[in-house]
């Protein structure tokens, strides 16, 4: 979620800071000029590249992602303690569909979120979103054992759609105030996904099994998250203009983004790697215990995983400026795609470790370089969000399937076998890399560098 190496351009150029600042708009917009009055062409905005209000902002992002893309990863925590007690009759791949649910209405919303966000609506849908997830949390923490319904409708449906409403928009809106600099803005906000990974899988681990139980463990991560929504609403601001705001911004030619091959390639690569991505994230707790590791070194294999992922979420986006975002993500995917095989030797406390670490990393950067690397394809500024929509919306229904279609590769007659779930998410995350670089050679003949 960086700038492209070649045009500065980032996906979230597109979410409305591609004309004037408000001030800027009104000084040059004026509608009461006479007929033959040329008016002069628009200058482009201007960035402060900081200042209290850009990092009141980021600092916001972060918040709201703490609090939804990082329950999402700390999903493993619920798929072992539901697989054990709480819907314990259940086969892992019903449980699985709670979390991918989840995650596919987080990136879906998206497509709904980001016209949303592009006509002005920026604080209606994150307070939207806000209200939404808070129900669903508390709703979920009065979910009764063995009601697979409530927990799904809570967990799966509710608690989605506000990450929905929330994902893209507080991402997008960090992009108002940094241009040079916005790859550490990025890094900032994207960090605060995988540190929420860390706090809750830690949290919900020793509330779940502890004597506050599950009920309390939900309640107590609501009360967290209500605490920093309400001041991400409050402290977050939009800067530049809207799409009702600028009424004479050029249209986004659908049609030639529906026909750039370079540009679908990308996406199926994406999607292609989404459909394996995630099954460590659900599985490694369970992977272990099976494997006779103490519940101690369980609770701590997601947490370790995630707290990885923090660097592998910053460190590469600045790469990704220099060298480009193709040029770095590509070798994320192929070594998370080589390492999905090692997690065979995850059988053991040094093993468990060595993989939490470096598949954390590597996947991290995966997924933050993905989206300036779809981005780079956009011909022109105002089909960035667009762009961006598409991909997401299409990335999600991979996320919907893949750790389901995991669960019901790893449960045969009763029994866990690993092999089968581990290899098909390799499989897919390398076939993904390979799209992936067929899409950076065709977007490397079409801009004549490298630099991608």
């Amino acid at each position: 979620m960086t700038a492209t190496p070649d045009g500065g351009r980032t996906l979230n150029d597109s979410n409305s800071n591609l004309a004037l600042t408000k001030t800027e708009n009104s000084a040059t917009g004026d509608p009461e000029l006479p007929p033959h009055v040329e008016k002069q062409p628009q200058a482009p905005p201007t960035f402060p590249e900081g200042g209290l209000q850009a990092w009141l902002t980021v600092l916001g992002g972060s918040m709201i992602l703490f609090c939804t893309f990082g329950t999402v990863q700390s999903f493993g925590v619920y798929q072992a303690y539901y697989s054990s007690q709480y819907l314990s009759e259940y086969v892992a791949s019903d449980i699985s569909w709670i979390g991918s649910v989840q995650t596919f209405l987080l990136f879906a919303g998206g497509l709904p979120a980001g016209k949303l966000f592009d006509q002005g609506y920026f604080h209606h849908c994150i307070g939207a979103g806000s209200l939404i997830y808070l129900f669903s949390i508390f709703m979920l923490s009065l979910a009764k054992p063995h009601q697979y319904y409530q927990i799904f409708l809570a967990q799966g449906i509710g608690m989605g759609i506000g990450m929905g409403l929330l994902f893209l928009p507080a991402i997008s809106v960090t992009s108002h105030y940094f241009r040079r600099r916005r790859a550490a803005a990025m890094g900032v906000v994207l960090a605060g996904s995988s540190l929420g990974a860390v706090i809750y899988s830690i949290m919900l681990n020793n509330l779940f099994n502890g004597s506050a139980g599950f009920a309390w463990g939900v309640r107590a991560a609501g009360f967290i998250d209500l605490g920093l929504l309400v001041t991400a609403n409050l402290v977050m601001k939009t800067r530049l203009p809207s799409r009702r705001e600028r009424p004479d911004a050029k249209p986004v030619d659908i049609k030639a983004i529906l026909t750039d091959f370079g540009y679908w390639l990308c996406v199926i690569g994406a999607t292609l790697t989404f459909w394996g991505l995630f099954v460590p994230f659900f599985y490694l707790q369970v992977f272990s215990e099976h494997h006779g590791l103490s519940k101690t070194i369980g609770f701590y294999a997601i947490p370790i995983m995630n707290a990885s992922s923090v660097f592998g979420r910053t460190i590469p986006n600045f790469l990704g400026d220099v060298v480009g975002p193709f040029n770095v993500m590509i070798p994320c995917t192929i070594i998370s795609g080589g390492l999905l095989f090692l997690m065979f030797a995850a059988t053991n406390l040094g093993g468990t470790i060595a993989f939490g670490i470096l598949y954390g990393f590597f996947s991290g950067g995966f997924i933050s370089l993905i989206t300036p690397a779809a981005a780079s394809f956009s011909r022109d500024l105002n089909e960035i969000g667009t762009r961006i929509g598409i991909t997401s919306f299409v990335i999600s229904f991979a996320l919907l399937t893949g750790n389901p279609i995991a669960g019901a590769l790893v449960l045969v007659n009763g029994y866990y076998v690993w092999y089968k779930p581990l290899v098909f998410a390799s499989v897919v995350v390398l076939a993904g890399a390979a799209c992936l670089t067929a899409s950076r050679h065709i977007l490397s003949k079409r801009k004549g560098t490298t630099k991608l």
